[in-house]
């Protein structure tokens, strides 16, 4: 059973997608399948995947699930890989911001506080259009379905796909789109022409070092080496517990996620602006005011943040980022609430409380 990626691109569109493209699976102990389990398990291997024990399991015969995608999926033929443009026109964690402001990345700004709206429903429910509809174009065929989910290095694929390359921040970057790219995966049993297996998207990056340069806990290490170890987004939403101490002035007022590697890059000085009515932000967390945000109680810390991609830090998480934004605010007025919070039961909430308030006030002991 085969298929074009003409087809797919056409199809992917009328479900609500700005770009795609399908690429085929390398087969089981190829060049390409071997080139990118070493890969992926060197990676793993040097710890650089921090506590992200998900990206670390294993099958019974001890193989990486989400170093290949037939080791979860042996019927896997081939990924359709969707992207949906998130980028708005909204200010850059870069520009210039009130000192008691925080930031929270630009992807997690679409969720409506009275339809929420979290990405990855919203991504699932287009690609199980695109799905049906190519069901009626080629007959059933097996698939299944991931938003940020599955067995399945996402930016690989879309390279190989020819949706983007894989930008010096690890990013999927496209000429037109740049990197503010929501990524959906749809791994099917459809062959493909072998011709097809080519379209890999060149590399556009050049000599440019600006998101590597500007990263500010040194998380990129080189070019496409990621040592997610150190990258904010990964501390403030991933990170379960204390965060090192060395890297807490780094973190800004970052208070989820991270966009500064794509705020430099001169790929997204052209992004095109989204159309899109369910990637549309909520004003109110772009440069939210910490003290809004550190006034709220577990249950509104819920009902604001309902739907959103925000809640994956949880209420402490959420705090701890706070704590850390308000010490390296330079903003005295904030002593109060981190001298509460300094005295919290929570011993990771009472010592980056304690360390943020040295910070604003080197005569605290």
């Amino acid at each position: 059973m085969n298929i074009s990626s003409s087809l797919i691109q056409d199809l992917a569109r009328q479900s609500g997608f700005a770009i795609a493209g399908i690429a085929a699976v390398p087969a089981p102990g190829s060049a390409e399948d071997q080139a990118e389990r070493s890969r992926f398990a060197d990676w793993v291997e040097a710890g650089r995947a921090g506590e992200m024990e998900y990206l670390k399991r294993r099958d019974e015969a001890g193989d990486l699930l989400r170093s290949s995608v037939q080791v979860a999926l042996r019927w896997a033929r081939s990924v359709i890989v969707c992207a949906a443009n998130y980028n708005s026109a909204q200010l850059r964690s870069t520009d210039p911001a009130p000192a008691d402001a925080g930031w929270i990345a630009r992807y997690a700004w679409t969720s409506k506080r009275d339809r929420p709206s979290d990405y990855h429903k919203v991504l699932l429910r287009r690609l199980e259009r695109l799905r049906d509809r190519l069901v009626q174009e080629v007959g059933e065929f097996e698939s299944r379905c991931f938003v940020d989910t599955g067995p399945v290095v996402e930016r690989v694929y879309a390279r190989y796909a020819g949706v983007g390359w894989v930008g010096k921040n690890t990013c999927v970057l496209n000429q037109q789109l740049g990197s503010w790219l929501f990524l959906a995966v749809m791994v099917t049993s459809l062959e493909l022409p072998h011709a097809a297996t080519l379209a890999v998207a060149t590399d556009r990056c050049g000599s440019c070092t600006r998101c590597i340069d500007a990263c500010p806990t040194q998380a990129l290490t080189g070019p496409r080496q990621m040592d997610a170890a150190r990258c904010i987004a990964y501390l403030t939403i991933e990170k379960r517990g204390a965060i090192p101490e060395l890297l807490r002035e780094g973190m800004g007022r970052q208070i989820f996620g991270c966009d500064i590697c794509q705020d430099v890059c001169p790929w997204n000085r052209r992004a095109p602006i989204a159309a899109d009515p369910e990637m549309a932000p909520r004003a109110e967390l772009v440069n939210p005011a910490l003290d809004w945000l550190a006034a709220m109680d577990e249950s509104e810390f819920e009902r604001c943040f309902n739907g959103s991609p925000v809640r994956r830090a949880k209420f402490t998480g959420f705090r701890r980022n706070l704590a850390i934004a308000m010490g390296n605010s330079g903003q005295t007025r904030f002593l109060p609430i981190l001298r509460q919070w300094a005295a919290d039961p929570d011993p990771v909430l009472a010592d980056v409380a304690g360390w943020a308030t040295r910070r604003l006030d080197p005569d605290s002991r």
